[in-house]
This record gives structure tokens, sequence and C-alpha cells, in this order.
């Protein structure tokens, strides 16, 4: 029997093909939350860094959610796209997810937020020292914390803060169900 001539990038696919489920979702969730933390957290960053000269919040809003969008279109055939341990235990809790993978998503999702972190801050490192010198601080005029997360306002409770998180992602969430 004559033998089937392939394509070299479809030998290329056979050879590198990840053929455990585990493997290959964590890698999916490793990198899909690396690469949604990297556009996010670089579209705030050049707003922050800018002096909110070169974006606006709109624009930020529109490009996590294209960034949020493009992701999860990557990755949700593999693992679901989940990039968030709120999301993969909600997915425990529903039973549409094991314990076993549970614990390992939220270990890649961490390890994949700090890796895109790290990258966005690496193409920003020289608009940081420009922006506010070697210093680092949560508030004042040259704070650079809100390049990586949210801050409540001074007024605002730790309770107000613990039910928006969990009103706000209950309700991403009954969108991503």
């Amino acid at each position: 029997m004559a033998e089937v001539k392939m394509l070299p990038e479809e030998r290329l696919r056979r050879k590198i093909h990840i053929r455990d489920p585990t493997l290959r979702n964590a890698l999916s969730e490793l990198f899909g939350t690396a690469l949604l933390l990297f556009i996010g957290l670089s579209i705030v960053m050049q707003f922050i860094l800018s002096g909110e000269k070169l974006n606006t919040w709109i624009q930020i809003n529109v490009g996590w959610g294209l960034a949020i969008t493009f992701t999860v279109y990557t990755c949700s055939k593999t693992s679901g796209g989940h990039f968030n341990p709120a999301v993969s235990l909600a997915m425990l809790t529903l039973g549409r997810l094991s314990a076993k993978d549970f614990v390992i998503y939220c270990v890649v999702q961490t390890i994949g937020a700090f890796i895109g972190a790290m990258g966005a801050f690496g193409i920003y490192y020289d608009q940081f020292v420009k922006y506010a010198g070697d210093i680092r601080t949560i508030v004042g005029p040259h704070a650079t914390a809100a390049c990586f997360c949210s801050f409540p306002a001074a007024h605002v409770s730790n309770l107000t803060c613990f039910f928006d998180q969990i009103a706000g992602t209950g309700f991403w969430f009954s969108l991503y169900v």
C-alpha cells in the first residue's frame, strides 16, 4: 500500500502535537492568561504612563474587551478559556472541572498572569523610569501600582469591595455559561 504524502506543516503538526489533555489544557491556560494580561496591562500602562494623554478610559475598556474576546476565542476549544481562578472555581462548583484540573488551572493561571505582567513591565520599563524614576508607589502623583491592578477609593470599605467583586464576577460568569 502506498504511503500518503503529507505536507510539511502537517508533519510538523503531528510531531509537536501534545497528546496529554491535562498538559495541553494547562499550557493553553498558561499562554492564554499570559497573553490576556500582556495585552490588557499594556493598554493600561500606555494610558497611565503617558499622563493620560495617549488614550481614554473608553479605549481601555474596548481594548480589554477585545483582548478577552481574542484570548478566549483562541483557547476556548482547548481548555475552556477560563484565565481566572474564579471562573475555574465556578466550573468546579458546577461539576464541569475536576478538582485536580482546578488546582492545575489555578497554578498555571497565576504563573501566566505573572508572565504577562512581567512582559508588559519589560516592554514599558523605560516609560516607568521616565514617569516615576526608580520609585514604585501605590498613591501619589506618579503612582504606578494602578498599571497592574485597580484600587478602590479611600472612602470605599473592604466589604463593599468584596461584594463588588462577587457581583461583577458572577455577572460575567453568567454570560460565560
